[in-house]
């Protein structure tokens, strides 16, 4: 049964959707079978692999709004093992359709009930709020990726974030974890980002992924040609280092797995 993992943070700009393609690309190459279900509606997660949002008949509006099959809703890319279900603008106005859908925070988590086993992982990119398309995101992972920019007011609003997890774990989603908080733009020459990874560290501790992304040009270039930075520049920093994020992820969950496994047998 795939792990379904959303990556959120209501503060814009810190690197969801750039965590969310590089990551799923580097999980697909680790021969990982990888969704990825863009849940924000600028889309970009969709553009940044590869996906002409002029040709898609069928997005995640219209599987939430219409109820259309979600296996119409699921694309290619470019990476053997990694599927998108794309955005669409339209989702801009999907929270105020759905305030009529019965059991509106559980439409996302019904839908990939439905093609959870066919992957490894489900990566969901929300969108930079706390909507209700993102309550869907949170209702249906199993966990969530904070990323976390290493600039000034880095832990502003997370106080908010974790407290909307806090809620939908005691209403919605009693399972949700958090698979841990993740330093994206790091510039190690910056004292502030070395202030701000201490401060980070220390507040959270064993719940901050070893791995840190850093400040990489070909990472910020490779959306532009809607590839993973793994396809546009294999050698670069910004490759490695989520290659190194998706290790760190598989080994994480390989060895709960397991002491789940021996708690099971004891």
């Amino acid at each position: 049964m795939g792990k379904i993992i959303a990556l959120a943070n209501q503060k814009g700009g810190v690197g969801k959707t750039t965590t969310t393609i590089n990551l799923a690309a580097s999980l697909a190459t680790l021969e990982k079978t990888v969704l990825v279900v863009d849940a924000d509606p600028q889309a970009n997660a969709s553009s940044g692999l590869g996906i002409d949002l002029n040709e898609i008949d069928c997005s995640l509006y219209e599987c939430i709004i219409d109820q259309a099959d979600v296996h119409d809703a699921v694309y290619t890319t470019d990476i053997n093992g990694l599927d998108i279900i794309p955005s669409h603008i339209d989702l801009v106005g999907a929270e105020i359709e759905m305030l009529n859908i019965k059991n509106r925070e559980r439409v996302v988590k019904n839908m990939l009930e439905q093609i959870r086993d066919d992957y490894d992982y489900i990566l969901i990119d929300c969108s930079p709020s706390l909507g209700l398309i993102t309550v869907n995101a949170l209702t249906a992972a199993d966990s969530v990726i904070i990323p976390v920019q290493c600039e000034y007011f880095a832990l502003e609003g997370i106080t908010k974030l974790l407290n909307t997890i806090k809620i939908i774990k005691s209403k919605l989603n009693p399972s949700l974890e958090i698979e841990g908080f993740l330093l994206t733009m790091f510039d190690s020459r910056l004292r502030l980002a070395n202030q701000i990874y201490d401060e980070v560290k220390r507040h959270f501790q064993e719940l901050v992924f070893k791995t840190v992304i850093q400040r990489n040009v070909k990472l910020s270039e490779s959306p532009g040609h809607g590839i993973p930075v793994i396809l546009y520049d294999a050698d670069s920093v910004g490759s490695k280092n989520h290659m190194a994020l998706a290790k760190e992820i598989i080994n994480k969950n390989a060895t709960r797995d397991n002491a789940a496994d021996n708690t099971a047998n004891d």
